[in-house]
């Protein structure tokens, strides 16, 4: 009998210094109809009018919106965080705004958010560090990885500021280890994985 194809329902996205940049490169290669919806991560500071929201929804083709309080999770839609607030995933698959404390001195933290969304997703979850200059989002990489969902590292190499890919590789031995060009297709790949899946199943 073959092997199950794996099926995500969940895309979440780490990223700080460089994000600009990196989100660039990745969300405007998502096709319309994109089946996985994607949660980011971006830290910013608190006083952020969220500019890089707006953009990357005028340059792609799924929408790009800030997260609402208690909005349901949705396919071929990108969440962003929005300044000062941390994100969390709940059981019903719904997405919640937190003001508690600073987690390694960011809010929103990339921490909080894969770790409840590994909770929730389980193996259904794509996890995915990219440039950065600290260390979260090394621990939620691991908790995915755990609850066996896959997980990605965009090359430190390929990264305007490292600091976040290689505490990721310190803390996790990835799935995939990725330059910044390769990650979207990847993506696409598992969107279009996932959808047949579903049909099939």
């Amino acid at each position: 009998m073959p092997d199950k194809i794996p099926v995500y329902s969940c895309i979440v996205i780490g990223v700080s210094s460089g994000g600009m940049h990196a989100l660039t490169a990745v969300l405007p290669l998502l096709p319309e109809g994109f089946s996985i919806p994607v949660i980011v991560v971006q830290h910013i500071s608190p006083h952020s009018d969220n500019y890089i929201t707006r953009h990357l929804d005028t340059i792609s083709k799924v929408r790009v919106k800030e997260v609402d309080e208690k909005e349901p999770i949705l396919p071929g839609i990108v969440y962003t965080a929005p300044p000062n607030y941390h994100v969390l995933v709940e059981e019903d698959r719904t997405l919640s705004l937190s003001v508690e404390d600073r987690i390694n001195f960011a809010r929103p933290s990339v921490d909080v958010l894969f770790e409840s969304a590994a909770d929730v997703y389980g193996t259904e979850l794509v996890g995915i560090i990219l440039t950065g200059a600290n260390n979260d989002g090394s621990k939620g990489l691991a908790r995915i990885r755990e609850k066996g969902g896959l997980t990605i590292v965009q090359d430190p190499e390929s990264a305007e500021v490292n600091g976040m890919p290689v505490a990721a590789l310190a803390a996790v031995r990835p799935d995939y280890v990725l330059m910044l060009e390769d990650i979207a297709p990847l993506l696409v790949r598992l969107g279009n994985q996932s959808k047949t899946a579903r049909l099939t199943q």
